[in-house]
């Protein structure tokens, strides 16, 4: 078995010495290895890159997925389309380990293999694996596609990374004291723990804290009880126990319930988060505390070295000059993509997220003729650039992507590009100078790719949800859409596009084209009050003290429990 010294090829900080595992469905680490769709990879991507700098005895615990999400490709008329092709990675290590877990009461053999911290400076990292000769076909496929749109595949799935990364755990030999559940979809882990600790709910307790990172129906999931006894979802834990884990539904287990209340402490992941989180789930007893720790990205990562220079140095033409040369290189994959020459002194909006129906990606396009107009000014030209996954199996979404394409394809200033991984995240928001974000408000839990935008000089346009509020100095650092007070959505779209057209109409415009140094002071306050504050280091380092190292006991959670309901 591996020993501590092979897994960490770095001495533990002492203040980071209790031993954690990380749970997620997907990591975002680098380009090259493609096992994440969106937000959550990209945060628990950041989260082992900061472990690795703070030297945290931390490892993540994840999923080998063969063909990754999907490959964004086209049809031959430009719209959208889903490929997927197998991966192989040369940099991952076959750590020899072979275990079975019980799936849809079958023995399913596991693979373990190992990301190693050195080679994308990272917090060791295993991915589990049930592509093996030894496993029928059924058996083989439940690690082929993340989120898996069949219902008995994404369940499998859940119980792949809960119970097999804790048997892994125990394979392993390590001792682990705080399990880290990022997100839901890890659960069958606290039912592999209870049944370890002989049904004894405090135990697992003590262990278990979980990051709830989304208000989202489909970001919360449930699925009958009785099909998840079929599935082996909870390793021979009493049905009387998980009814009382479910209650009040006797039919279906939420798994964002189950796990507040199989957990010491849970997080939303910004300040309105919490207080949203705190709300959705009040009404449901024997909860854990919900506090919140809001998503940060790593900088060290994410922000270009020349512009961090250049603030740093407060050489000003340097600065400029390097914004201007990053948006000739993302302009490269524009003309490559759709044969559309952009010019880097011409404004730029970048609108690049998860494809999502409340993500509202074409909300700018809602008056289509005021929007042609806009980009259409001789003057005070802009170019718009739309890019985003969309669930494959998500039409609705994939409508959007596809009606933004056909809508914008005759405009030589708007482009919809394909490929939104790391690599081409990283040119949009090096080559952007606006990071636009139009989510119906308090939908957005989070919002993290706007802080990495920030970093490389690109100014939010946003609706104060998600993490905004923490940073947003309207005029000074950012730009905040007036969100509506409409009742109806409709209404309140057709007021947020009013509101987004005339806010740059009136004030973003005019400040790029006849201010530009105040323009680039807004930049530079930008890019210094997004680090240290929503640097992952912080966030890493706020998951140990807040989460991890907090004392527990049975009156400390009642007492928390409490405090919560006062709120």
């Amino acid at each position: 078995m591996m020993t501590p010294a092979e897994l960490f090829s770095y001495p533990i900080d002492t203040k980071y010495s209790k031993p954690v595992a990380y749970f997620s469905m997907e990591f975002a680490i680098d380009q090259p290895l493609k096992i994440y769709s969106g937000g959550l990879g990209f945060l628990a991507g950041s989260h082992m890159r900061s472990a690795y700098e703070l030297k945290q005895n931390l490892i993540g615990i994840g999923i080998l997925w063969k063909y990754g999400y999907y490959d964004q490709e086209r049809n031959m008329d430009g719209t959208l389309k889903a490929a997927y092709v197998e991966k192989n990675y040369s940099f991952l290590t076959d750590t020899g380990i072979v275990f079975p877990i019980t799936i849809h009461n079958h023995e399913v053999k596991v693979k373990a293999w190992l990301l190693k911290p050195e080679v994308f400076q990272t917090a060791p990292i295993f991915l589990l694996s049930t592509d093996l000769p030894e496993n029928d076909h059924l058996a083989k496929t439940i690690c082929h596609r993340l989120y898996d749109n069949h219902e008995s595949a994404r369940i499998a799935q859940s119980i792949l990374l809960g119970k097999g990364g804790a048997k892994l755990l125990d394979v392993l030999g390590r001792e682990t004291e705080i399990y880290h559940m990022n997100e839901g979809h890890a659960l069958p882990l606290c039912f592999y723990l209870l049944s370890k600790f002989n049904n004894d709910l405090e135990e697992v307790r003590k262990r278990v804290v979980f990051t709830t990172h989304t208000p989202e129906k489909a970001g919360n999931e449930e699925h009958g009880i009785s099909y998840l006894e079929v599935m082996s979802f909870f390793h021979k834990v009493p049905r009387e126990t998980v009814l009382k884990l479910a209650a009040p539904d006797d039919h279906n287990l939420s798994y964002t319930l189950a796990a507040l209340r199989m957990s010491r402490k849970a997080n939303g992941v910004s300040a309105l988060h919490g207080e949203v989180s705190r709300k959705m789930w009040a009404g449901f007893d024997d909860i854990c505390e919900i506090t919140a720790i809001t998503n940060a990205q790593n900088q060290k990562f994410w922000m270009d070295p020349p512009l961090a220079t250049s603030l740093q140095q407060e050489n000003d033409a340097a600065l400029i000059a390097r914004k201007k040369e990053l948006k000739r290189e993302l302009f490269k994959v524009v003309a490559n993509q759709t044969g559309k020459l952009f010019d880097e002194n011409v404004l730029t909006i970048v609108w690049a997220r998860r494809f999502a129906a409340y993500k509202r990606a074409n909300l700018l396009l809602r008056d289509f003729e005021r929007f042609q107009k806009l980009v259409n000014d001789s003057e005070k030209p802009v170019q718009v650039i739309w890019a985003g996954k969309p669930y494959p199996e998500d039409h609705g979404a994939i409508a959007i992507f596809n009606d933004i394409y056909l809508k914008t394809k005759e405009l030589a200033n708007c482009a919809i590009l394909t490929g939104y991984e790391m690599q081409l995240s990283a040119l949009l928001k090096r080559g952007s100078d606006l990071w636009l974000n139009t989510p119906k408000i308090y939908r957005e839990a989070s919002g993290t790719s706007g802080m990495t935008a920030a970093m490389n000089g690109s100014l939010n346009l946003s609706i104060p949800d998600g993490w905004i509020p923490e940073f947003a100095h309207h005029g000074k650092n950012c730009f905040i859409i007036p969100p509506a007070e409409a009742e109806d959505q409709e209404e309140r779209d057709r007021i947020e596009n009013n509101n987004l057209l005339s806010l740059l109409e009136n004030e973003v415009i005019p400040l790029y084209y006849n201010n530009p140094a105040a323009w680039y002071e807004a930049v530079k306050q930008s890019m210094q009050d997004i680090v240290p504050a929503f640097d992952s280091n912080r966030m890493a380092q706020e998951y140990y003290e807040k989460m991890y190292l907090a004392p527990y006991s049975t009156a400390e959670r009642s007492k928390a429990i409490r405090e919560v309901e006062v709120i």
